[in-house]
C-alpha cells in the first residue's frame, strides 16, 4: 500500500517519530523525530536528517561526526503515524560511539531477557565501534589502546599468533578452545581493519559480491 507525505500523521508539534534499522542486519539504531521539512530533505538527499527537539533546528545525521546513514527504504506504519527508515551507516549511529543507541540494559528487566542469543552482525558492530572509540579516545589500561600505541606491526603480529592458535586448537578435541581463539582472532581482525581505515560494511560486500558469482 502506497502512502503519501499528506496522510502521514504528525503530532501537535508538527513531528512524527523515526525508526532508524540497520538496513543489513536489521538493528534497531535510533528512534529520533522528523518534521516534514527534515522528511522531505531525507526523500531529496537519500541521508537521514532528523528534528532536533531540544536545539529547535534540523540536523543532518553525520554533519559532524562523519557517521552518515544512507536511506535504502523509508515505510509508513499502519496507523500512518510512525516511519521506519532501513539504512546502511557509515560508523557508529549513538553519540557515545556505540553502534546502536540501544546498548543500555534495563536493571529490572526480567533476567531472562539477559539470555537471549545476540545476533552476530549486532556483536560484530558494536565490537567494531568500541575498537573505533579506543583507537580515538586512547584510554590507559586499555589492551586495545595498546596495539593502537605499538601500530600496525604489533597488530599483525597478534593476528600471526592468534592465527596459529587457531589452528592448533582445531586440532584438538575441545569445542571452547576452538571457539575462544576463534573469537580472539575475529577481535583483532577488526582492530586490523580499523587501524587501516576499513569497515565491516565493505568485507560484507565484498562478501556479497562473491555470492553472487
Amino acid at each position: 500500500m502506497k502512502v503519501a507525505m499528506a496522510e502521514i500523521k504528525f503530532d501537535e508539534a508538527g513531528l512524527v517519530p523515526a525508526i532508524v534499522q540497520d538496513a543489513n542486519t536489521r538493528q534497531v539504531l535510533t528512534l529520533a523525530y522528523m518534521n516534514a521539512e527534515s522528511l522531505q530533505r531525507t526523500l531529496d538527499t537519500s541521508e537521514t536528517w532528523f528534528w532536533s527537539r531540544s536545539r529547535s533546528c534540523l540536523w543532518h545525521k553525520g554533519e559532524t561526526s562523519g557517521h552518515t546513514q544512507r536511506v535504502m527504504d523509508v515505510s509508513v506504519d499502519c496507523d500512518q503515524d510512525a516511519i521506519r527508515i532501513l539504512v546502511e551507516p557509515a560508523g557508529p549511529a549513538c553519540h557515545t560511539g556505540a553502534q546502536s543507541c540501544f546498548h543500555n540494559e534495563l536493571e529490572e528487566a526480567p533476567s531472562k531477557s539477559r539470555n537471549v542469543p545476540a545476533d552476530l552482525g549486532m556483536i560484530l558492530n558494536d565490537l567494531f565501534a568500541l575498537v573505533e572509540g579506543r583507537k580515538r579516545e586512547r584510554p590507559g589500561g586499555s589492551y586495545t589502546s595498546y596495539l593502537f600505541d605499538r601500530g600496525l606491526d604489533k597488530i599483525l603480529k597478534k593476528i600471526g599468533e592468534e592465527s596459529a592458535e587457531t589452528i592448533i586448537a582445531a586440532k584438538n578435541e575441545d569445542p571452547n578452545a576452538l571457539i575462544g581463539e576463534a573469537s580472539d582472532l575475529l577481535y583483532h581482525l577488526i582492530v586490523l581493519l580499523v587501524e587501516r581505515g576499513l569497515t565491516l560494511e565493505q568485507v560484507g560486500a565484498e562478501l556479497v559480491a562473491r555470492g553472487q558469482k
